[in-house]
C-alpha cells in the first residue's frame, strides 16, 4: 500500500497576493497545483486540504454589498469556497490521472467558547491600501489589521477539534482516490450537548490539515505554499533556509504571525503527535522535490 499523504494548499497559492481575484486566475494556479498532486499521486496516497482566505473574503465582500436579502453567514461562504475550489481541482485532475477523485464536504468542531474570537487574527480577503480598508471596516462592520505593507480583513480562527468525515476520508484513500477536504480549514461547527450547529469563523487550513494528518496517520504532511520552504530573517539581507529541521530547533525562532508561525506550528503538532512521521513545508511547484528531499524544509522529531 502506498504511503499516505495529506497536502495543504494554501488559498494564497491559487490566488496570488495581490492578483485579480477572477475565475481565470484561480484556474491558471489549479492548474499548476493539479500538475503537482497528480505527480505525487503515482507515489502516494493523496488527501487535499486548501485554504479559501481570498476567495471567502471576496464572497464576503460581495454578500455585504448586495442588501436586497440578509447576509449569508460567514459558515455558509466558507461551505461554498469548498465547492468551488474542489469542483476546479477535481475538473483539472482529472485530465491528468485514471483513478478515481473524491471531493467530501467536511465539517470540523471548534470550541465557541474559543478565546480566538475575541482577537480576529485570520486574514481573509484581498489587500487594501489603509484608506480603503477603513472605509470598507466601517461601511461593513469589518475588523482589519496590516498585512506587510497592506491592509486586509481579520475574523476569528478557532483551534479545529475534530474533523467529522474523518473515516470517510481515510476510507477514500485506502481505495487509492485522490481526496479533496477540509476546504478552507473546514466548515466550522459547534457541539452543543450532541448538537452540531455552524458557527461564524474561518478555521486555519493547516492547523485541519495538520489534525487530519493525525486522525488518519498520515506517513507524511506537507503544506504548499508560494516559498521554497521556511527562512530565517525572511525578506533580509541575512536571509538563511532550514533544508532540514528538528521540532525541538524549530521551536527556538519565531515567525510572521500572519503567515509562516501557523504553518510552523501546524507542521510541529503533527510531527510531535506521530514521531516516525515527516512534515514539509515546500513550494507548490516543488511538491515532488521536497519530498525526495532536494526542496524545501523538513522537519521530524530527530
Amino acid at each position: 500500500m502506498k504511503p499516505t499523504i495529506v497536502i495543504a494548499l494554501g488559498g494564497n497559492a491559487l490566488l496570488r497576493r495581490g492578483q485579480v481575484a477572477s475565475y481565470e486566475n484561480q484556474l491558471e494556479s489549479v492548474k499548476v497545483a493539479a500538475a503537482s498532486i497528480a505527480k505525487l499521486s503515482e507515489h502516494y496516497q493523496v488527501a487535499i486540504v486548501h485554504g479559501n482566505g481570498p476567495q471567502v473574503g471576496l464572497l464576503c465582500q460581495q454578500n455585504d454589498a448586495y442588501d436586497a436579502v440578509p447576509s449569508y453567514p460567514l459558515s455558509c461562504l466558507v461551505a461554498e469556497t469548498q465547492g468551488m475550489i474542489a469542483t476546479m481541482l477535481v475538473q483539472e485532475l482529472r485530465k491528468l490521472v485514471k483513478k478515481d477523485i473524491t471531493s467530501i464536504l467536511t465539517h470540523v468542531e471548534v470550541d465557541a467558547n474559543d478565546s480566538a474570537f475575541e482577537t480576529p487574527s485570520k486574514f481573509i480577503g484581498q489587500v487594501y491600501s489603509f484608506e480603503e480598508a477603513t472605509e470598507l471596516a466601517e461601511k461593513f462592520n469589518w475588523v482589519v489589521r496590516p498585512d506587510g505593507e497592506y491592509y486586509r480583513r481579520v475574523v476569528g480562527s478557532p483551534a479545529p477539534q475534530k474533523v467529522y468525515e474523518s473515516d470517510a476520508i481515510k476510507q477514500a484513500l485506502a481505495n487509492d482516490n485522490i481526496v479533496i477536504c477540509g476546504g478552507g480549514g473546514g466548515i466550522p461547527v459547534a457541539n452543543n450537548n450532541g448538537e452540531l450547529n455552524n458557527i461564524d469563523c474561518v478555521i486555519d487550513k493547516d492547523s485541519t490539515a495538520s489534525l487530519l494528518s493525525r486522525e488518519i496517520s498520515a506517513d507524511y504532511f506537507l503544506i504548499l505554499t508560494d516559498g521554497d520552504g521556511v527562512y530565517l530573517n525572511w525578506g533580509k539581507p541575512d536571509q538563511v533556509k532550514l533544508d532540514s529541521v528538528t521540532t525541538t530547533k524549530l521551536k527556538e525562532y519565531s515567525f510572521d504571525k500572519g503567515s509562516m508561525q501557523p504553518k510552523v506550528d501546524a507542521i510541529i503538532g503533527y510531527v510531535e503527535a506521530t514521531p516516525s512521521a515527516v512534515g514539509v513545508i515546500a513550494d507548490l511547484n516543488l511538491a515532488l522535490d521536497s519530498l525526495n528531499g532536494t526542496a524545501g524544509t523538513k522537519i521530524t522529531q530527530e
